[in-house]
């Protein structure tokens, strides 16, 4: 009943005509706004949280799946020293926590298909960053900053050989499209090119992250 009560101040359940309960409290309120604005704390908090009462288990799976396009200094060094008065250690847990969150909330959210294939192999997806985690550390584990795309799609995206339009459709690159046709990249790019990507129920990318993608990074 809880989740009903947020689910009634979730304007994307709304949208899909879904009004969840009326009796949602002041507290209520107050954290679904805190969270909305405030993903890169919260995010880490509650996902802390999570793996507090379903044991380790549940984030090992999950780290071994996360893929991020940045290597981050995940240090396996014994000796911990101080940044700024946090450990290293600490720092570390936080970064790996924040990831497993990004990648949990982006694969539920496009029920664990790539949007442009819809390849469903756990394995095969990635959590991608419209905005690159190193450049943009305040949209790091904001949903609205996410991809669910398979490594292939992933990779390209990353490196701007596609992009997205202002209607969600694939955009290739004219670098891409110089190596057609070519059998591999009719299978993964061409054949979907000009369609629009599987959106998510909820976290629909921001459009203001996918045309600063397409500003910035697509090679156009």
């Amino acid at each position: 009943m809880k989740l009903c009560n947020l689910a009634s101040l979730d304007p994307s359940l709304q949208a899909r005509g879904i009004k969840g309960l009326a009796g949602s409290s002041k507290a209520d309120r107050e954290i679904f706004e805190e969270f909305l604005t405030n993903w890169k704390e919260l995010g880490i908090e509650s996902e802390t949280q999570f793996q507090a009462l379903f044991g380790e288990e549940t984030s090992k799976e999950s780290l071994v799946l996360t893929q991020c396009k940045e290597k981050t200094t995940l240090s396996n060094k014994l000796q911990i020293r101080q940044l700024n008065g946090v450990t290293e250690t600490e720092t570390n847990r936080k970064v790996r926590i924040g990831q497993s969150f990004f990648r949990q909330t982006i694969l539920a959210s496009y029920e664990n298909r790539c949007c442009i294939t819809g390849n469903p192999i756990p394995e095969l997806l990635v959590a991608s960053h419209i905005l690159p985690w190193s450049s943009y550390e305040e949209y790091r584990i904001d949903p609205r900053n996410g991809l669910c795309l398979a490594r292939t799609q992933d990779a390209a995206f990353d490196k701007g050989l596609i992009t997205f339009d202002e209607n969600y459709c694939l955009v290739l690159s004219a670098y891409l499209e110089s190596f057609l046709p070519e059998e591999t990249l009719e299978r993964n790019f061409a054949a979907y090119r000009g369609q629009p990507i599987r959106l998510p129920e909820k976290f629909q990318p921001n459009p203001e992250f996918l045309r600063m993608h397409r500003e910035k990074i697509f090679l156009s």
